[in-house]
């Protein structure tokens, strides 16, 4: 993936006075704990529920990730010497999915809040370390690597913080926690802000990659999550607002990145050249945004272009396909697929995540229950948290996705 330009645009009206609560709870989202961060509790943690199926493989498949990545006391996994912010992310999409499995909220409420507690590590309010003016945009948001002291910070990816923004939205819907609100509120802000109205652009609008100044690339996958961010934002707090820059989003994807096949290309440049490689996640989040604002507004255009991206997607990804890709994308275009089906009950439900798992169970599963992927194969936490977020996924309601 590579950069894209950032010419800052104006803020969407109606949402300046929700940027500052973001701000405002910055501190109390994720305020340390000495007990969080020494990894100790001496509260008693609820029993983990006997589990069969894809609920005990998502158990198995998230220890195994906790043993082998996670670094005790420091609520970060490692890296170099930690994490990136793309896995950590879906560290954390992979517990909020494990909390959303029927009865185990409890069993896993101490390992969410310990996620929230490294997802801090990342948090940059004002671009420290870098000379002022380095970046585009300076509102508070989640750096692609662990932001100073701890860590060098520096550039944040747009979709990155979508990844951050919709499992923060999902946490806020399992505890009704009003600062992981105002945390994904926030973000929001950060991807409006990122907007790109500039004339001498092809195809004006869009989200780009980075908020790097040299960004020079507007991608579907900075630009679906954000309105599939936006869209759960509207349904919590039935902001307009949200809905309008939703909209507005998933039509400057279809109007600057749909093909001619109806596959969704992966970017477009500021002199309008594209790259059409089609990417499984870059379907999955157009997909899930279009069933989201069918059910947000009740246009039943958004679902049939749902509709019709599933049935080109489906016909386009084989297995094989599937199979070549690092996991996270068929993992993003699993969920939403399943989200999607859930609304029109059409083929194949969940048929095509469970065969995929299945395969990965038999074939890329190490005796310690890590998997492997990519070439030549190895373990990542990427991967990991992937195949968890697969079993927790199927394990769990549609309804607690997005």
């Amino acid at each position: 993936m590579s950069a894209r330009s950032n010419l800052k645009a104006p803020r969407l009206p109606g949402l300046g006075a929700r940027a500052l609560l973001a701000a405002a709870l910055l501190g109390a989202l994720l305020a340390p704990s000495a007990q969080a961060r020494s990894g100790t509790h001496a509260h008693h943690r609820p029993a983990k529920p006997a589990l069969h199926g894809n609920p005990l493989r998502a158990q198995l498949a998230f220890g195994a990730m906790q043993k082998y990545f996670y670094i005790a006391g420091s609520g970060l996994y490692q890296g170099e010497p930690f994490s990136a912010l793309w896995p950590f992310s879906q560290a954390l999409a992979a517990t909020v999915s494990m909390s959303n499995i029927p009865g185990m909220k409890g069993a896993y409420a101490h390992e969410l809040h310990v996620r929230l507690i490294g997802l801090r590590n990342y948090l940059d309010t004002n671009n420290s370390g870098q000379p002022e003016g380095t970046f585009a945009s300076t509102l508070p948001a989640f750096d692609a690597t662990v932001a100073p002291p701890a860590g060098p910070g520096g550039t944040k990816y747009y979709d990155d913080n979508d990844w951050v923004g919709i499992e923060l939205a999902r946490v806020y819907e399992l505890t009704h926690s009003p600062s992981a609100l105002g945390y994904a509120e926030g973000i929001m802000a950060f991807e409006v802000a990122g907007w790109q109205e500039d004339p001498a652009l092809a195809c004006p609008g869009g989200i780009p990659f980075t908020n790097s100044p040299e960004s020079s690339e507007r991608n579907t996958v900075t630009n679906a999550p954000t309105a599939e961010l936006a869209l759960q934002l509207y349904r919590i707090t039935h902001n307009a607002s949200y809905l309008q820059f939703a909209e507005k989003t998933y039509e400057w994807v279809r109007r600057c990145l749909l093909e001619p096949s109806g596959l969704y290309a992966d970017h477009i440049r500021s002199n309008g050249t594209i790259d059409q490689t089609p990417r499984s996640y870059n379907q999955g989040t157009m997909i899930g945004a279009g069933t989201m604002l069918f059910q947000a507004t009740g246009n039943s255009a958004y679902l049939f272009q749902a509709r019709r991206a599933a049935q080109v997607s489906l016909s386009y990804f084989t297995p094989s396909r599937l199979g070549s890709e690092n996991p996270f994308f068929p993992t993003v275009y699993f969920r939403n697929l399943l989200y999607l089906d859930s609304v029109t009950h059409d083929p194949p439900g969940p048929t095509l995540a469970q065969n995929y798992v299945n395969y990965a169970w038999q074939n890329l599963r190490l005796s310690d229950d890590l998997f492997v992927a990519g070439s030549p194969a190895s373990s990542e936490l990427l991967y990991q948290a992937a195949i968890v977020q697969i079993y927790a996924l199927l394990s769990s309601s549609p309804k607690t996705y997005f």
